[in-house]
């Protein structure tokens, strides 16, 4: 199975997320776009213990933190949704986008039309903030018009029954997993939030 983690927006714990999944499933790990650097690919070998999971290389590595198509733009490339193909395991993969799941990779494709072009099932990491309720309901709206199936979300940040509530009442996802503040990201963090998403979530096979 294929698994695509987005977001409703930048640093709202994808790459933690997907460290937490390839540690869960022993799955391999991709980042088809990567912008700016330390790269994401780079965190997730730091933090998954397994000896199976893969860090897959990025097909496209571009040096300036920015979008995708902005970031391709300054170094005289232009990026194509036909221009990726699926690395061939016999594992799960974990796909990690880039930014929220409206950040666009050129003119006419956005990061999230990577999950369809794939077949992915797509996980949704909401952080906790004033706003979030909005941007998660809208980044909801935005998977549900490309009829994406999507596995669950995953909050990530203070607990709050309020706005997870209602999140998940409007959505009707399922709760894969609630991230607390954490003082340190280590490889023990990865381990104990793995165990706790085994034990939540019952996938599709």
């Amino acid at each position: 199975m294929n698994y695509f983690i987005t977001a409703i927006h930048t640093d709202s714990g994808k790459t933690l997320a997907s460290a937490i999944f390839c540690e869960a499933l022993i799955a391999d790990y991709w980042k088809p776009v990567q912008a700016g650097s330390p790269t994401d690919s780079e965190t997730i070998r730091s933090l998954v213990t397994n000896s199976l999971t893969v860090i897959r290389p990025e097909r496209y590595s571009l040096k300036t933190p920015a979008s995708p198509h902005a970031a391709a733009k300054v170094e005289n490339l232009s990026i194509s949704i036909h221009d990726f193909a699926l690395p061939k395991t016999a594992r799960d993969l974990v796909i990690e986008g880039a930014g929220g799941c409206l950040v666009p990779l050129n003119e006419s494709n956005f990061v999230i039309d990577l999950a369809g072009h794939f077949n992915c099932e797509v996980i949704l990491v909401s952080n906790i903030y004033l706003g979030s309720i909005n941007h998660t309901l809208l980044s909801f709206e935005a998977l549900e018009k490309r009829k994406l199936p999507i596995a669950g979300v995953i909050f990530n940040g203070p607990e709050n029954p309020d706005t997870e509530n209602i999140i998940l009442h409007q959505t009707g996802l399922q709760c894969l997993l609630r991230i607390r503040p954490e003082i340190d990201i280590t490889r023990q963090t990865v381990t104990k939030y793995a165990s706790e998403l085994n034990g939540n979530w019952h996938r599709r096979r």
